[in-house]
């Protein structure tokens, strides 16, 4: 698509729908949602009725959603009903990662947004929370094929909590936990001593923190801005439960054969996800599928409970401020903040990472 002289001269600041602008205004809880689940992710019209019920979870813990999206090169942070639809029905909708959005805002074009472009857009507007499925990762082979999602460059350097399911297992998880440490992002395991596996409750590889409350996370985030501000993102990883996720027998079957068709028939590079992902819903008769959609549910219920927790903490600490006086700052902090020892957040010993 060519650069339409005529939109060069639009404004590339993002609108913001009704809802989410009152919610912001109002220091009301707010979540992002990425929209390449409701685009790419599922097929019509259960897309759309997924997309509505996953903001009607936002609602009902008490946040806003804001779901986010290009069209017609406007980003959108929160779509109404019809600009939800649109993505939805829309087969000319594009996938839109970050490095998209400059073409995308400057060619008038419109596209569903990735992680990585998600986060971007609710980062620059202001939004701390987001909730997503998993994150993309460094792919098998990683040292011959040099494949590595671009959601892990984006996060490094984006002050946002991200709750996931920890990424699909058809990645090196153990690579890209190595990953997410080198490039500084931190990793909370909610409820859990052990990285999620996305369609699976365990990966089986340890994560180094447990919280087990969203005011723990929240607790966590006042902390990153203590020390400077969250310059990378903080991941919370969320397990989907025992009993939603895909049977572990059938999807290591299931995989291993995805793996060796993917080997048998060359299949190499940007074309191996797809592959794989269609293989194991085929595969597993949909169920899949189902466990992604309870992980994603679980993290969009969660991700708004932290977003209230960490609302009501930026009132409390607003409160706390307006009552300190300069003759307070000699008093050693311990003395001021009597449980300033305690860890919200718990190391867990046998991470070893």
């Amino acid at each position: 698509m060519s650069l339409n002289a005529s939109h060069s001269a639009h404004s590339y600041t993002p609108v913001f729908s009704t809802e989410v602008e009152a919610a912001l205004a109002t220091h009301h809880p707010v979540v992002a949602l990425e929209s390449t689940i409701i685009a790419h992710g599922l097929p019509r019209p259960r897309n759309l009725q997924v997309a509505e019920e996953l903001e009607g979870l936002v609602r009902s813990a008490g946040a806003v959603p804001a779901t986010i999206a290009v069209l017609d090169g406007q980003a959108h942070i929160g779509l109404d009903k019809a600009q939800l639809e649109r993505v939805a029905a829309d087969p000319a909708i594009r996938k839109l990662g970050h490095r998209d959005l400059a073409p995308a805002l400057a060619t008038g074009a419109s596209g569903a947004t990735t992680v990585s472009a998600t986060a971007s857009l609710a980062a620059h507007a202001g939004l701390r929370v987001f909730a997503t499925g998993g994150l993309g990762g460094v792919h098998r082979e990683w040292t011959r094929t040099q494949d590595e999602s671009a959601d892990l460059r984006l996060l490094a350097r984006t002050g946002i909590t991200v709750v996931c399911a920890g990424v699909k297992s058809i990645l090196d998880v153990p690579a890209t936990l190595q990953r997410l440490e080198t490039l500084g992002i931190g990793v909370l395991g909610y409820g859990t001593d052990r990285f999620p596996g996305f369609y699976l409750n365990s990966s089986g590889e340890p994560v180094d923190w447990t919280v087990r409350t969203p005011e723990e996370v929240a607790e966590v985030m006042r902390a990153q801005d203590a020390l400077g501000g969250p310059g990378s993102a903080l991941i919370v990883a969320n397990p989907v439960s025992v009993e939603d996720q895909l049977d572990p027998a059938l999807h290591d079957r299931v995989l291993a054969e995805a793996l060796s068709a993917c080997r048998e028939r060359g299949i190499v590079g940007q074309a191996v996800t797809p592959f794989l992902l269609d293989r194991l819903v085929r595969k597993t008769g949909g169920a899949s599928l189902e466990a992604n959609l309870a992980a994603v549910r679980g993290n969009v219920s969660l991700a708004a409970r932290i977003s209230g927790a960490w609302a009501a903490a930026q009132d409390t600490g607003a409160h706390q401020n307006t009552q300190d006086t300069g003759a307070h700052r000699s008093t050693p902090d311990t003395a001021a903040h009597p449980n300033a020892q305690d860890t919200t957040s718990h190391r867990n010993p046998a991470a070893g990472r």
